[in-house]
Parts: C-alpha cells; sequence; structure tokens
C-alpha cells in the first residue's frame, strides 16, 4: 500500500501531465504471478523462458520479461522488475520473485519469503499470522499453478514462495506497519493492472485502515487530510492508538461513510484551512479540481463573525484559504463557525448517532478553531454561498 501522504506529493510533482497520456502498469500481484508461472515452467522443461504471459482479472493478456533467475536441483526462481507506469506507486521498480519447488506434501502451498509483509492484526483481508498476499493475487497464484498441473500431469506437492528482496526497506513509504503487515510489502490488486492516480486503490487504503481500527477495538477514529494535519493530531490525541489516525486525503464523504457503516461511535475531523473550508460549505469531495475554494462563502462567515468591510475586502480577494486563516488570525467566532459547519455537514452526510467533532489547524500547527456535536447551525454560522 502507497503512503497517502507520499502519494500525495508525487501527484503534486506529476499533475501537469494530462492524465490521457499516462501509462497504465501493473500491480505486485500479476508480477508475482507470471514469474510463478515462468519459475514453474522451467522447473518442469528445463527451460527458463526469457518472457511469460499472463491473463489478468481486468480481462486482457499481460506478457513480463523474466530479468533473473537461478535453478537449483528441484527449485527454480524467476525475477522480474514491477512496473507501475506512471503512477506514484511506492513499489515501482521492486525486484519481485517466485521461487517454485516440488515436495513430498501434495497440494499447492503459497507463502512469502523475504520482503514480504506478514499480518499480525485483523481486519485485514488475510488472516493474521499469515503472508500479506491479498486474496485476488493469491486466486491469480493459484490458477496459474493448476494450469501447470494440468498441462504438465504433475503428481507432486508444489510449493511457491513470493519474495521481494528490497521489501522491507520499501515498506517503510507505505502504512503497512500501522496496519499490522510487519517484515515488508503487500502483494496486491484486483485488477493486475495499476491505473496512475486510482481513487479506488486510494479508497481502498482508508476501507482497509478503518476495518483494522474497528478490529483493534478503537471506538474513536481522527480522520485527517494528509501527513501535516495527522501529525497535528496525534499532538492533540495522545492518548488514542496509531490504528485510530487515518489519512484520508480529498475522500471527505468516503470516509465518514463507511465510519458510520462500521458503527465507530466516535469521529473527529482534523485539517486546514484549504479543504475545511470546503467541507464548512458541505462539499465531501474536496479535491481542488471538482471543490473550488469560496472565497465568498469565507467572506460571508467573516462577516458574521464580526469582521469589518476592510477584512471582508481582503478576503475577497485572497489567493489562498490559508492567506484567510491569517486574515482572521485572533477572531475565534469566524474559525468556531467553520468547525461548526464541518460537524454539521459530516453528520448530516453519514445520517448516524455518532459524536463528531472538527479541529481546524493553521500551517505552522497552531489550532485555529475546535467544535463538537454540531447538530443544527445557527444563523451566525451557516451559509452555503
Amino acid at each position: 500500500m502507497p503512503s497517502q501522504s507520499w502519494q500525495m506529493n508525487e501527484q503534486k510533482k506529476r499533475n501537469k501531465k494530462d492524465p490521457s497520456e499516462m501509462r497504465h502498469g501493473y500491480t505486485t500481484g500479476a508480477c508475482a504471478t507470471a514469474m510463478t508461472k515462468a519459475a514453474l515452467y522451467a522447473l518442469v522443461t528445463g527451460e527458463v523462458p526469457e518472457h511469460v504471459t499472463i491473463h489478468l482479472p481486468v480481462g486482457k493478456d499481460a506478457t513480463f520479461t523474466v530479468v533473473s533467475f537461478a535453478v537449483k536441483e528441484n527449485e527454480v526462481m524467476c525475477e522480474t522488475i514491477k512496473d507501475a507506469g506512471d503512477d506514484p506507486d511506492a513499489t515501482h521498480k521492486a525486484r519481485i520473485q517466485s521461487t517454485v519447488r516440488f515436495i513430498e506434501k501434495s497440494g499447492v502451498h503459497l507463502d512469502g519469503g523475504i520482503g514480504v509483509g506478514r499480518v499480525t492484526k485483523a481486519g485485514l483481508p488475510v488472516p493474521v499470522g499469515e503472508a500479506a498476499i491479498n486474496p485476488v493475487p493469491r486466486k491469480m497464484l493459484h490458477s496459474v499453478v493448476e494450469e501447470a498441473i494440468q498441462l504438465f500431469q504433475i503428481d507432486k506437492g508444489i510449493e511457491v514462495i513470493i519474495s521481494v528482496p528490497d521489501g522491507e526497506e520499501i515498506a517503510k513509504k507505505t502504512l503497512n506497519a500501522r496496519l499490522g503487515i510487519l517484515g515488508g510489502i503487500s502483494i496486491l490488486g484486483t485488477r493486475g493492472t495499476v491505473v496512475p492516480f486510482s481513487s479506488s486503490a486510494y479508497m481502498a487504503s482508508i476501507v482497509q485502515a478503518i476495518s483494522v481500527a474497528r478490529e483493534a477495538g478503537c471506538d474513536h477514529l481522527v480522520i485527517t487530510t494528509g501527513g501535516r494535519s495527522e501529525k497535528y493530531a496525534m499532538k492533540q490525541y495522545p492518548h488514542l492508538p496509531e490504528e485510530a489516525f487515518i489519512e484520508m486525503g480529498d475522500f471527505v464523504g468516503f470516509t465518514l461513510k463507511h465510519i458510520a457503516r462500521k458503527e465507530i461511535p466516535q469521529v473527529s475531523l482534523v485539517g486546514m484551512m484549504g479543504k475545511f473550508s470546503k467541507v464548512a460549505q458541505g462539499v465531501m469531495m474536496v479535491h481542488s479540481k471538482s471543490a473550488p475554494i469560496s472565497f465568498l462563502f469565507l467572506a460571508e462567515i467573516a462577516k458574521k463573525a464580526g469582521a469589518d468591510p476592510e477584512i471582508i475586502e481582503q478576503i475577497l480577494h485572497a489567493n489562498t484559504a490559508s492567506q484567510v486563516g491569517e486574515i482572521m488570525q485572533g477572531n475565534d467566532q469566524f474559525f468556531e463557525a467553520l468547525c461548526k459547519n464541518c460537524c454539521y455537514f459530516a453528520l448530516d452526510h453519514m445520517k448516524a448517532k455518532l459524536r463528531v467533532s472538527t479541529s481546524l489547524y493553521a500551517m505552522n500547527g497552531d489550532m485555529l478553531g475546535k467544535a463538537e456535536n454540531i447538530e443544527q447551525l445557527d444563523e451566525n454560522d451557516w451559509y452555503r454561498g
């Protein structure tokens, strides 16, 4: 799983590129499957193929290159280099290996080797104690082995070990440790392909994080828009375990809905002016392209908070929401109103009885405002714009 804040930083570096020009890549699961097919073929025939083609869950074929191999008695290892295309994936260019051997025990036996993490917490789609190879890659791996068994009439047991030599180092760029995946990366992929900047991949990571938190017994989650706001949140709520903190990025509404679905009784939103000024209007998808900042909205809230006409004019001509925060520094009523609005719209969106609080921070870490359990708004707080 790519680190969410790291992924967002990478996206900023590439956001000038036309999405239609971005290359798709392949998942770690697809790479592992292809190398398993190659190694098993080599084990049976004595010849290591240069290339191997597999059928992906997305419904198309893909060909992978065997860049390295090792042949021993009754064992073959094949390796490929993962190509994530133009996606900011922590596993791009990772070495993905599969070692296949015949064993006395009948059946197909799959496990993770060096650099593949092991699950230590409940809530993930893989049981505690097993290698972090997700269900779809497991199905793909078993499928290519079963095909080979039928094709070559193999009557022996087969062991498959998936390894990622640099996996433990790569995992430091992911949220794996927080999710309880220790010792390396996860072998992932539901499509077999990697779509650059995929919203579905990001949302899947949020779902996974909430599930782990729920299984860990967390009854209070703190959702943040990125790494900086999470750092401030951890200082604000030092008593909460690491699992309770979840980076939601732009997916405010999606995250809140899933928390409500999991019946977690308390949620705190922690963020900064840019994205939370949008949540305060009832906007639940806060990406800059889909939801521009409304300076008219901020000016109206400032007016209701007692700002004089000169300040209102400055807000209307501001360049960023952070600049508005600087202009309004010291006006507690303004920031409290924004936080109240965030709480109200979060509750309204979830349609569930939860305790909701909102904390708003400046870029330097100063808390600007806070509100809790706002189920209705008065005329001094509310303005949609």
